[in-house]
C-alpha cells in the first residue's frame, strides 16, 4: 500500500470508525509514510516468532505489529531482520519494545517505528503467538483490520480507508 496519507486528513475524515494510538513511537526506518493489513506477534523479549514472519513471509500490503510488552531490555529487530522484511515486501514493522541497528535500518525502505532502542540482541527459546489481538498504546490490533502511519501518529481501522 504505498499510497500517500496523511494520518490528520484520515482521523478528520473517518474520525467515528478509527482508534487513535498513543503518541509512544520513536521513528527509525527510512519510509515515514506506510500502511497495509495488520499480522500480529505476540512475545516478550524472544524475536522467534518476529524473525519467522519478516524473513520467510510475503509482506506485500502488510505490517507487522509486534507487542513486545514495552519491554527495553532486548531489541526485537535489528538490522538482518529488517532486511528480511524488505526483501518479502513488508510495508512496516511496529514495535512496542525495543530495535537495535537503528543506524544500518534508518536508510531501508520500510517503515519502523519503535519505543526505543538498545544494543542487547533478543533471547531465543521459540516462544510468541502469532495473529491474535493484542493491545496497547490505548488501542487493539486485529489481525486483518488496517494501520495507517506517519510523522503525525498512528491509526487503526477495520476496513481499508484508501
Amino acid at each position: 500500500m504505498s499510497v500517500e496519507f496523511v494520518t490528520c486528513d484520515l482521523s478528520d475524515e473517518h474520525s467515528d470508525n478509527l482508534q487513535i494510538v498513543e503518541p509512544i513511537f520513536k521513528d527509525f526506518g527510512q519510509r515515514r509514510v506506510f500502511s497495509g493489513e495488520i499480522v500480529t506477534v505476540k512475545c516478550f523479549e524472544d524475536n522467534s516468532v518476529v524473525k519467522h514472519q519478516l524473513q520467510k513471509e510475503d509482506g506485500k500490503g502488510k505490517v507487522l505489529v509486534v507487542d513486545g510488552g514495552g519491554s527495553l531490555r532486548h531489541a526485537l529487530m535489528g538490522d538482518m531482520i529488517a532486511e528480511g522484511a524488505v526483501k518479502n515486501g513488508w510495508e512496516g514493522v511496529i514495535i512496542f519494545g525495543a530495535i537495535r541497528d537503528v543506524d544500518e535500518i534508518a536508510v531501508l525502505d520500510l517503515g519502523v517505528k519503535a519505543c526505543g532502542c538498545i544494543p542487547i540482541k533478543s533471547v531465543r527459546k521459540d516462544r510468541g503467538d502469532l495473529n491474535i489481538d493484542v493491545r496497547f498504546g490505548g488501542a487493539t490490533f486485529t489481525p486483518g483490520h488496517f494501520i495507517y502511519a506517519d510523522n503525525n501518529g498512528v491509526i487503526v481501522s477495520e476496513k481499508p480507508l484508501l
